[in-house]
Formats: C-alpha cells, structure tokens, sequence
C-alpha cells in the first residue's frame, strides 16, 4: 500500500467514531422527525405513524398564530444578521488598529456577548420600563417627548427594541470572528498596496473584504442559525408580545 493511500486509510478510520457519533445524534433523528412528519402519530397519545401524507404541513400553514411566528423569525433573523454583521465589520477594522489598551477595549466589546441572553434581556426590560426606565426619562429630560413610550408594548415597537438588544449583545461575536481574518491577511499586502498608491478606500475594497469573505460567511452561518432559533430574548424580553407581534418560532 502507498505511503498516501495509508495516510488516507489511517485518517479515515481516526475521523469514523466521530462520523458515526454524528449519525446517531444527528442523522438518524433528523431523519426520523421528518418521517414523523408525514404521519399521524402523537407524542402524547402514542398512536400508530399512519402515513397522512402533507396533511400535517396543510394544517400548521393555516394556523395564523404558526405562519405569524415563522414571519417574526425571518424577520428578526434577517434585520439583525445584517446589522451585527455591518457593526461586527466596524468592530473588527477599529480593533485590528493598534493603540493604547487595545486588549482592553477588545474585552469591553465582547462583554456583552459573554453575558448570558436571559440576563441581558432583563436589564434592557428594566431601561425600556415605560415608567421609570432609562429611555423615558433621558428623552424626557432633553424635552423631546411628554408622555412615555410603552416601548415593549407596542405592536410596531417591540420587534424594533428586541432586535435592538440583538445586535446589541451580539456584533460583538461577529466582530471576533471577523477580527480572526483579519489578523491572518499578510500585512505585505497591505505593504504593497501603499507602495503602488492605493488609499485606504482602495485597499479596504480590494484586499481587505475579498480576503474576508472566509470568516465572513463562517459568521453569518453561526449567528443565522442561532437568530433563526431565537427563544431565550423573546421569552425574557417580550413574552412573545404583543399580540404576538414578537413571538418567534422556537417560542411558538
């Protein structure tokens, strides 16, 4: 045998428990739950799996309250997936840069990422509290409203003022991600660029963000599906109101 076919041989057989580890917690119950989903079977009652074709996939689609929080979730993933990632970028150019306390500032950031979600979502209740929070009385004191705003309370509010607290808590996380790429660019690029008198616009273009889509994708990859499966800040934050306004899938 070939010195290569046996480093292959050899490294399969060193990736195979994972493999298989991955089809036992992963393969075989998502295959099983999509089967379930053709069938008539109850958790609760434990009923035979009578296939029933789509029939299950009819009935959800004309429940309101289903297709109202699979329009919340696409809508909360979308708007804040791109407003972390825009901030993440932001982040990540500003800290790349070397100053003073740089590896302090790098801790602040990821500060709020490190806190935990349910954590974070009620200290953001307590700022937008209608009648003694943060924002009521800063606005109110700048004179620039009289009666307070119900913030979490308001059907075309609430979905603003928790996607807020996401891209807040988590532009940090892009931003580390981004931050990673960043750091592997060869700086003789960089060199190079100046010396054929490209400005900082030229370079931020051609080199920088080509050489960035890696880690860029790696980050919305991670962050979409944790958007996506929301559950921990709505159900802290909202409760899923109002009127189900910011009610999620998972929460669903």
């Amino acid at each position: 045998m070939k010195a290569s076919s046996r480093r292959q041989l050899w490294g399969f057989i060193f990736v195979l428990p994972a493999f298989i580890f991955v089809i036992f917690i992963l393969f075989i119950p998502t295959l099983n739950t999509a089967f379930i989903s053709f069938t008539n079977y109850s958790f609760i009652k434990g009923t035979s799996t009578a296939f029933n074709g789509i029939q299950n996939y009819i009935s959800i689609f004309k429940d309101d309250e289903f297709v109202q929080s699979l329009t919340n979730t696409f809508l909360f993933t979308g708007v804040t997936v791109f407003f972390e990632l825009l901030f993440g970028l932001l982040l990540a150019l500003a800290i790349n840069r070397s100053f003073a306390f740089r590896g302090l500032m790098r801790t602040t950031i990821l500060f709020p990422w490190m806190l935990p979600t349910a954590l974070n979502a009620i200290v953001w209740r307590w700022l937008y509290n209608s009648d003694f929070g943060f924002f009521n009385n800063f606005l109110r004191s700048l004179h620039i409203i009289v009666k307070p705003i119900n913030w979490l309370g308001t059907i075309h509010l609430a979905m603003n003022s928790m996607m807020f607290v996401a891209v807040w808590k988590t532009s940090s996380f892009m931003a580390l991600i981004i931050l990673t790429g960043l750091q592997a660019i060869s700086k003789e690029l960089y060199e190079a660029a100046r010396i054929d008198g490209a400005n900082r616009l030229q370079v931020l273009l051609r080199i920088t963000l080509p050489l960035l889509i890696p880690s860029i994708l790696v980050a919305l990859l991670f962050r979409s599906m944790d958007a996506f499966r929301a559950f921990e800040l709505p159900f802290a934050l909202t409760q899923g109101g109002p009127a189900g306004n910011t009610q999620t899938l998972s929460l669903y």
